[in-house]
């Protein structure tokens, strides 16, 4: 198929895209729609900037062609900066998919769906559907929110010993339990990251990235390594780190002559909105605060009969109250 047949088809496509869909890039995440589609090229915005920016037709056309050179299936992080749109908009065509798991962008027989399209814009949390999800720190987040609102924390000193005490309890059960969900997220993000590609959410973003651990290997073998590089074995007694490295800078000798490396891949927290936080849980309290609605009153109950439990489990008792209650039973 020529390219201006795949251009027509590809703009009508577009055309039948909802008002109010959302497209997002493949590797940043970063979410825009379709303002305007023109003879000659496609305008587009960004969700967070007004400003627009035409995708040219020509630039589709080279990658077009640049799909057909690498034999229908051309690396995403191969892209010019900024021209991730283009990625996405073609995937509308229906001979052409994204993979932003595989990082791929594919020539097939087969129509497809763009997985970069979202059928509305969530926009309005308000409008949206909300059940209280089944993990641990959810309850103790809700519980920790409440003791923070009812303690001033700037002023440690004054809070009573039994806050204090709901305080360290709360903070250390949100710690745990957040840990482990973190560490979920973090093992499904990383099928989803590409190296030296930050991820965008509302909050902030994320990027994958790789470290090293480093083990001395067997004594021996050690020793044997750097005797054979003029190293004397009186110098490196007892192996230990600081004298290896400091041998390390005076021969050709690798790390990994020496050293068991262990390369292991984690996401890293590339920055923070502070404000974008500061606002979303203003106006959930705000709305907390206004609500009426039965559904606001079982929240609060909820709350009310979680703080019994807590306080139930945090307060303290004597020996004597315990062998009291013992002996009348």
């Amino acid at each position: 198929m020529t390219f201006s047949a795949t251009w027509h088809n590809l703009l009508e496509n577009i055309e039948e895209l909802p008002q109010d869909a959302t497209l997002v890039t493949p590797l940043s995440r970063k979410a825009f729609r379709v303002t305007d589609v023109q003879e000659h090229r496609v305008l587009i915005e960004y969700r967070d900037d007004d400003e627009t920016i035409p995708l040219q037709r020509d630039q589709f056309e080279t990658l077009f062609h640049r799909i057909e050179d690498a034999q229908g299936e051309f690396e995403l992080d191969r892209l010019p900066p900024n021209a991730e749109p283009y990625a996405t908009v073609l995937s509308l065509h229906p001979r052409y998919e994204v993979d932003d798991r595989e990082g791929t962008l594919t020539e097939s027989e087969t129509p497809t769906g763009s997985p970069l399209v979202e059928a509305q814009e969530n926009t309005d949390d308000a409008d949206e559907e909300r059940e209280e999800p089944d993990v641990a720190v959810y309850s103790d987040a809700l519980l920790l929110i409440d003791a923070l609102e009812r303690h001033d924390v700037t002023t440690l000193e004054d809070v009573e010993t039994p806050g204090l005490v709901n305080l360290y309890t709360l903070l250390s059960d949100v710690q745990r339990n957040a840990n482990d969900l973190r560490q979920d997220v973090r093992s499904v993000l990383l099928d989803r990251l590409h190296h030296d590609q930050p991820v965008s959410g509302q909050f902030g973003s994320v990027q994958r990235t790789s470290r090293k651990n480093r083990s001395l290997k067997d004594d021996e073998l050690v020793l044997n390594a750097f005797e054979s590089a003029g190293i004397e074995r009186e110098r490196l007694t007892t192996v230990d780190s600081s004298k290896v490295n400091d041998a390390l800078d005076v021969t050709e000798l690798s790390e990994s002559d020496v050293y068991e490396i262990e390369e292991s891949e984690y996401v890293r927290k590339a920055d923070v909105d502070e404000d974008e936080k500061e606002t979303r849980l203003q106006g959930l309290k705000d709305r907390l605060a206004e609500t009426d609605s039965e559904e606001a009153t079982e929240l609060r109950q909820e709350i009310e009969e979680l703080e019994g439990r807590i306080k139930e489990l945090t307060e303290f008792r004597s020996g004597r109250s315990f062998h009291t209650q013992t002996g009348a039973e």
